[in-house]
């Protein structure tokens, strides 16, 4: 029985604020190592099968869930590391993990089998690896007898931030790499005290957010506690429709759908009848714990913890300096970062903004994103760099009606055939070839060459050569919002009309 991995690529970008935003969520940044999250997430069960070949276990391409905004990302993320997906299917609003699951599974048993699914988040560190396919092995082998299995992660401090699984008797199976226990229970995120309480019984783990199960007992389960979720999401599917890679859903239908999450959806539905009504015929649920170095990343003090430091304690990325400082977490992006007698401090420095705080006040980063949304600011989406399917543009300076960008097209890539009701353009080529459609004319850019794009014109900007196109753009016009595009043709299908992001 073949193992599909389900990764879920959601997220706000919210809580690593400024270096992940709304349209690049932290699991489409290179956290940790040279790779993405998202990247090492995929690549998380490379070598399964050849260290557990007694178990012949089969892994399957992965099957991602995301939002609708991300689904190029997540194609060009894989790409760049030689991977496909077995399908990447687009959410076009988010309804929490219980219906992208059963999106995922409704998906999976479109194969003709019931393979093992490994839900897995995008956005999780776990540092030994091989420790965790071990884990994995064993939860394939309990759940493909019919059981529900969660990873509980052994906890290294009393943790406030993390809700807790509670372990009941330890499971007697034989031919398991590690132990497996009775998931006897679900406790919230606890106050200070408690938390102690529970890092002392030895009975408490932190919940990890990884499920391992059969696609069918979901669907099952689903069914059961929450069958509203499971009818929707199956009338979504039965009217889904593939585009190139990605399957995309009917927005009414999906946005109809209950938000819940697999925790309270049937997680601690299932724990609780297990405990109620004994003799039924419900799937066993099970928690292996987990010892490999995890973390969810999921504040910027979580990040220093995670990152090698030097002998004072200090994580430095980018071109940053200390002196006399101890315990901080510096990242420079664009310009020196320089910390003199500080201690436990975040400072994170990008093109557009810069953020400072004290390690203890990370969890309060939602205080500026909640500013900057209801301000309608750019900042809390894009980044000063914004990435498109066709490569990404960069704002290099403006003022009052006009703009200029640095333009990066890929090769082979096009933009659409598009006009501007508001706004004229100037291109000059700074490196590559581009070939510029204008109305009825096309014609070759090289090196230093530039044409005009007037105000209302049909126009297309492609790199047919085999390097990156580089060219700066020099907007001019009355208005100059991006949703001032009208697309006539487009090769990654997306509206006719960009929408407004401001």
């Amino acid at each position: 029985m073949p193992i599909q991995p389900v990764i879920l690529s959601g997220g706000s970008g919210t809580r690593l604020w400024p270096l992940s935003r709304e349209a690049y969520p932290k699991q489409f940044l290179p956290l940790t190592s040279q790779h993405t999250m998202l990247q090492e997430t995929v690549s998380r069960l490379d070598g399964l099968t050849a260290e557990h070949p007694r178990q012949a276990i089969v892994v399957r391409d992965p099957l991602v869930v995301c939002n609708d905004a991300h689904r190029f990302l997540v194609a060009e993320q894989l790409r760049l590391i030689g991977r496909q997906a077995a399908a990447i299917v687009l959410e076009p609003k988010g309804r929490n993990t219980a219906p992208a699951l059963t999106l995922a599974a409704l998906v999976a048993q479109q194969t003709g089998d019931d393979p093992v699914l490994l839900v897995m988040p995008a956005d999780h560190v776990i540092r030994d690896e091989v420790a965790f396919r071990a884990a994995v092995a064993d939860a394939h082998a309990l759940a493909r007898a019919g059981a529900v299995v969660t990873f509980g992660i052994v906890p290294s401090a009393p943790e406030t931030g993390y809700g807790y699984i509670r372990q009941g008797a330890a499971l007697d199976a034989t031919g398991l790499n590690g132990v497996a226990a009775v998931l006897d229970g679900f406790v919230e995120k606890p106050d200070a005290a408690t938390a102690q309480g529970y890092l002392a019984s030895g009975d408490y783990l932190w919940n990890s957010g990884l499920f391992v199960l059969r696609a069918s007992v979901w669907l099952a389960l689903i069914a059961r506690f929450r069958p509203e979720i499971a009818e929707c999401v199956q009338q979504t599917i039965a009217t889904a429709a593939p585009d190139g890679e990605f399957l995309r859903l009917d927005a009414e239908l999906f946005a109809a759908c209950p938000s819940d999450s697999i925790d309270y959806a049937v997680m601690e539905p299932l724990s609780l009848a297990a405990r109620t009504e004994a003799g039924t015929a419900l799937p066993r649920a099970l928690v292996i714990p987990l010892n490999v170095g995890w973390s969810d990343v999921g504040a910027w003090s979580a990040l220093w913890a995670v990152r090698e430091q030097d002998s004072s304690g200090n994580v430095l990325d980018g071109d940053a300096f200390v002196h006399h400082a101890h315990d901080n977490l510096l990242i420079a992006q664009h310009r020196m970062l320089a910390a003199i007698g500080v201690d436990n401090l975040i400072v994170v420095e990008t093109p557009d903004a810069v953020l400072v705080a004290t390690k203890d006040a990370a969890q309060d980063v939602k205080a500026v994103t909640q500013f900057l949304q209801r301000q309608q600011r750019n900042e809390y989406i894009h980044h000063q760099r914004v990435h498109r399917p066709w490569g990404a543009y960069e704002s290099i300076g403006q003022g009052s009606r006009y703009q200029v960008k640095r333009l990066t097209v890929k090769p082979g890539e096009s933009l659409s055939l598009q006009m501007h009701h508001h706004r004229a353009e100037h291109w000059i080529v700074v490196s590559g070839t581009a070939r510029v459609t204008c109305d009825d004319k096309s014609f070759l850019l090289t090196e230093n060459q530039s044409t005009y794009i007037p105000v209302g014109v049909t126009h297309r900007l492609e790199n047919p050569g085999r390097i990156p196109l580089e060219l700066i753009e020099v907007q001019s016009g009355s208005y100059l919002g991006e949703d001032d595009i009208v697309r006539f043709e487009d090769r990654y299908n997306r509206d006719p009309v960009e929408p407004r992001t401001d």
